[in-house]
């Protein structure tokens, strides 16, 4: 919440207060028109009024503001932290609930379904591509290797090696 502005808002209110009191002591004075005073006094509740009205409906628009920025954060952590297990059992025990009211069922559950299934899937599937690729690097020719193969092609024997 903006604690300035409230703090601002009781600032503004003791103002107006201090006002309605300076007012009420010149009615007891009796040098003042007292119905004029009173009328005064009237005018200033009634800024008051208006003041905090606005005042606190903007406020609320503050708040709501905040909450749903709030509400969205929430949202969200609640979303990443999640584990997707706790829909799987979710759903089970709504599903249960519609089988004894005699409900027909809205989704099939898959019996003896493992929820670590698809993480098991996805560590075979890591495993074959390293694996492809340790198969690739290794069949992989040389510099070499290359060029000697590109000379027999072509019928040219390969230079002896100098030595220095």
């Amino acid at each position: 919440m903006k604690l300035h502005l409230m703090q601002q808002l009781l600032n503004l209110n003791q103002a107006f207060e201090n006002v309605a009191r300076g007012l009420e002591r010149m009615e007891k004075l009796r040098r003042f028109d007292k119905e004029d005073l009173r009328c005064t006094r009237a005018e200033i509740e009634t800024a008051r009024a208006d003041t905090n009205r606005e005042f606190i409906g903007k406020l609320g628009e503050i708040v709501e503001k905040d909450s749903t920025l709030a509400y969205e954060v929430c949202w969200q952590h609640d979303h990443k932290t999640k584990d997707p297990f706790d829909l799987y059992l979710e759903i089970k025990e709504r599903e249960e609930t519609r089988r004894k009211k005699g409900l027909p069922p809205r989704v099939v559950l898959l019996p003896d379904w493992d929820k670590d299934d698809e993480q098991h899937y996805d560590e075979e599937q890591a495993k074959k591509r390293a694996a492809n690729r340790r198969r690739k690097a290794a069949r992989k020719p040389t510099p070499n290797s290359v060029k000697a193969a590109r000379q027999a092609q072509i019928g040219v024997a390969p230079a002896p090696e100098s030595k220095k």
